[in-house]
């Protein structure tokens, strides 16, 4: 092994040789974790370690592109200096450092999220205080913080074990064969960084070998690049007029009348008795369908939850349109299908966009965004504060941001426990009574949309609530289960209850990996609208998506209003069953047992949908559900970039 150290170059193969090292440890343990969650063949296990040695050759050659350069242009008088040899040693260790560190992130990161390193981990590394304490609180950060000080001089041990400095700084490398390595090297890493797209590891149907086959560190920097993908750039298209047409017609009803232009703008007819209560909307952090009873669960962890679920107008086969709560609240308030790359609440231009809190605020309500976290988190507050909605959260970072609804802070008074995610289910919920009875005696009219943080890692929580300890997924769910039903418990003792529809709705789900690039029951959420006057107990059974929610409850309160969404009242003889379900780049629709997955480089994948079994097998489908689901996309990401989902056009 010796013979690798030789020459000027000696301290940079033996980084590339550690860093091949143990981004192969890193694969070999994401490897054994995956083992039972999807099924690998040995075509696939040589795929991922083949492919993966190829990524990892080239993110090596690339972060250690500068020191190429350095070792390129530094005279032979200047590189064997004694500055020099001290600073390429403290340089040395810090990129090692560095290094071990993103290693160890990966594990933690896939245990999260079963994925390498995406638009999550860009997110997470702006928003350094949250994750900061959540790994705090979720991990033995001092003991993982010393043994990857341990690991690293323990490598920096083998450099001086092997001469790797000794090596290098005694050489004389001439010009000519500096010049040689050198640009072979920087050649090869600006080739790998234009050419070498981080989706060319993704070669087969299994989501896990493409993953395993990735880089995290490249993956990372992938992700960073590609924050917004424009459709029409990057995804199959069908004709503009003809998708617009499409679109339409799909939301076409008997009580429905569109207005005149390329829009889906329209009136939605309601009835004479158009009721108008105050309505709370508890969107839950990460609740898969899966945890509760009704969907087979056996635990136990949401007995309040499945007892609601009993007595309301319950949608059973709703579906999340996507893997991150700033996904869902797109949904959720916009209602409309997830375009590629981040969701609209953190774009460019997201102000006075067309919004649910537009239709309650056109029927006299106020509209309030109640977070138990920092709101900046996100662009949460930038978004609600600028889309008709005033702001209630804990304020623990301030930024000197204005918005046009007003922001209220959360005093410590009022908090019993908090995480680096926020203050608990059960206090963000005092803190919405508390609201709600200021509201009440000034007889103001109220639409909540409350966001819980208590079923988020670290899944921390007040003591002796429940019987389980905090730290678990498990854990959290069901103290999750338990707040609520305090809440509701509370909240049916106020003189305002009587009047008030609660909605109780997932986000999104505790987890999108699966063995497919979609997996169709990782997005599966429960959602249920209770204690709605007159109206029998109902269980919606139809496939529905997130932005159906408030064009169904409307239709229940019997409203008139003008929409702007692609949501539709699933319970009109005219709705055509469906799901809107994607990544930041995999766009899916799904009608009955039909799957169109687009994806970049404009490929329209389709398969045929068991959902008893969860398998999808490649189909060939009709031009018609194709087109569907394209037009869905491709409209969506219309309006939005031409202003067309404004309030002001």
């Amino acid at each position: 092994m010796t013979n690798v150290f030789k020459g000027r170059y000696a301290i940079l193969t033996g980084f590339i040789i550690y860093f091949l090292l143990f981004s192969f440890i890193v694969r070999t343990i994401l490897f054994i974790a995956s083992v039972q969650h999807a099924d690998f063949s040995i075509s696939d296990v040589l795929r991922f370690y083949g492919v993966g040695l190829f990524f990892d050759l080239g993110t090596a050659i690339i972060i250690s592109s500068p020191y190429t350069l350095y070792l390129l242009v530094l005279p032979e008088s200047v590189y064997r200096r004694k500055w020099n040899v001290i600073l390429t040693r403290i340089i040395l260790s810090l990129f090692i450092l560095i290094t071990l560190f993103s290693f160890f992130a990966e594990l933690t990161f896939w245990q999260e999220f079963q994925s390498r390193f995406n638009f999550i981990a860009v997110d997470y590394l702006i928003y350094t205080y949250e994750v900061i304490n959540n790994i705090n609180e979720s991990y033995p950060l001092p003991i993982l913080s010393g043994l990857i000080v341990l690991i690293s001089t323990g490598v920096m041990f083998l450099f001086f074990r092997f001469n790797a400095f000794k090596n290098s700084f005694g050489s004389k490398t001439t010009i000519k064969v500096r010049l040689y390595i050198s640009s072979a090297l920087l050649c090869t890493a600006l080739l790998f960084s234009f050419f070498i797209k981080n989706s060319n590891a993704e070669c087969g149907n299994n989501r896990y070998a493409n993953e395993l086959s990735k880089a995290g560190i490249y993956s990372f920097f992938a992700a960073f690049k590609n924050n917004e993908l424009n459709y029409n750039e990057f995804y199959k298209l069908i004709d503009k007029k003809q998708a617009l047409s499409i679109v339409r017609n799909q939301l076409a009803h008997s009580d429905v009348t569109f207005e005149k232009g390329n829009t889906i703008l329209r009136k939605v007819a309601g009835t004479d008795s158009a009721y108008k209560p105050n309505v709370i909307m508890i969107t839950v952090e990460s609740l898969s369908a899966d945890f509760l009873a009704h969907y087979g669960n056996k635990l136990n962890l949401t007995p309040k939850l499945d007892q609601l679920a009993d007595r309301s107008v319950f949608f059973s086969n709703m579906y999340a349109t996507g893997t991150r709560t700033v996904r869902g609240m797109e949904a959720l308030t916009l209602a409309i299908p997830p375009t590629p790359g981040s969701s609209i609440v953190r774009r460019m231009d997201n102000e006075n966009l067309y919004t649910v809190g537009h239709v309650f605020n056109e029927q006299g309500y106020t509209n309030t965004f109640f977070y138990g976290g920092d709101g900046y988190f996100d662009n949460m507050n930038h978004f609600f504060g600028n889309n008709g909605y005033n702001i209630v959260d804990r304020g623990r970072k301030l930024l000197n941001e204005t918005y046009e609804g007003t922001r209220t802070i959360i005093p410590d008074e009022e908090v019993t426990f908090e995480n680096a995610w926020g203050i608990c289910d059960e206090d963000i919920f005092n803190v919405v009574i508390n609201d709600a009875d200021e509201k009440y005696r000034h007889k103001t009219l109220f639409n909540n949309f409350v966001m819980t943080t208590s079923n988020h890692r670290p899944f921390t929580f007040p003591v002796h609530k429940i019987s389980l300890p905090s730290g678990t997924r498990e854990a959290a769910v069901r103290y999750t289960d338990y707040a609520i039903g305090k809440f509701i418990d509370n909240a049916s003792r106020k003189p305002w209850f009587k009047n008030t529809v609660i909605i109780i709705v997932a986000d999104h789900c505790a987890s999108s990996a699966g063995k497919n690039e979609i997996d169709v029951a990782k997005y599966q959420i429960p959602c249920m609208i209770l204690n709605l006057p007159h109206q029998p107990v109902m269980n919606i059974s139809k496939m529905t998506s997130q932005v159906d929610l408030f064009p169904t409850l409307w239709h229940l309160l019997g409203w008139n209003y003008t929409s702007e969404f692609f949501g539709q009242n699933v319970l009109s003889e005219h709705y055509q069953p469906r799901a809107f379900i994607g990544t930041y780049q995999r766009l899916g629709y799904l009608k009955s047992d039909s799957l169109v997955l687009l994806s970049p480089q404009r490929k329209a994948d389709t398969y045929l949908y068991n959902k008893v079994t969860n398998e999808q097998k490649a189909a060939k489908l009709s031009s018609g559900i194709i087109d569907e689901g394209i037009a869905y996309y491709q409209t969506a990401f219309d309006l939005f970039k031409d202003g067309k989902m404004s309030i002001k056009k």
